[in-house]
């Protein structure tokens, strides 16, 4: 359960926070230019964006400074993006949706989608690489099943 302070994170926040820990793994800093650079809007938009996150307990944030994520924006920002991983690796592996069509509605389903939907996607999509004679027999199938469909 999400703490009081965190519970109406909205998905444009999350997206940010989403945007400084990846910044942080890739580069060991997120800059106010970076984080707008990454989810592609203007730096007073991102500074509008941190200081609700600041205010929050989810990010610290002064000006002219790096932007570090709090315990709680960390733990909220990974959420996200184990949500995203799962969902962006479903519609790859599974759905066999490709990479760029795929990464863009995660970054939209990451929001909204029900844990117990997230999890049993997760789930299918580990069970499928957990057997793989399923595995090859389901994907030729539906593959097949796909080109037909997208001929006619």
């Amino acid at each position: 359960m999400q703490s009081k302070k965190t519970e109406h994170v909205s998905a444009k926040l999350e997206d940010y926070l989403e945007a400084i820990l990846s910044l942080s793994q890739e580069r060991g800093a997120a800059r106010v230019r970076d984080i707008a650079e990454r989810v592609g809007v203007h730096k007073s938009t991102v500074t509008a964006a941190l200081k609700a996150l600041g205010a929050q307990g989810l990010v610290n944030y002064a000006p002219y400074e790096l932007v570090t994520l709090t315990a709680e924006g960390a733990r909220v920002a990974s959420d996200v993006t184990r949500r995203h991983s799962i969902i962006r690796h479903f519609l790859e592996d599974v759905l066999q949706v490709e990479h760029t069509v795929a990464e863009e509605t995660a970054c939209r389903m990451e929001h909204v989608m029900d844990e117990l939907v997230l999890q049993r996607l997760g789930l299918f999509a580990e069970f499928m690489s957990a057997s793989p004679a399923i595995k090859s027999d389901w994907e030729k199938r539906f593959t097949a099943f796909v080109r037909k469909h997208d001929q006619s």
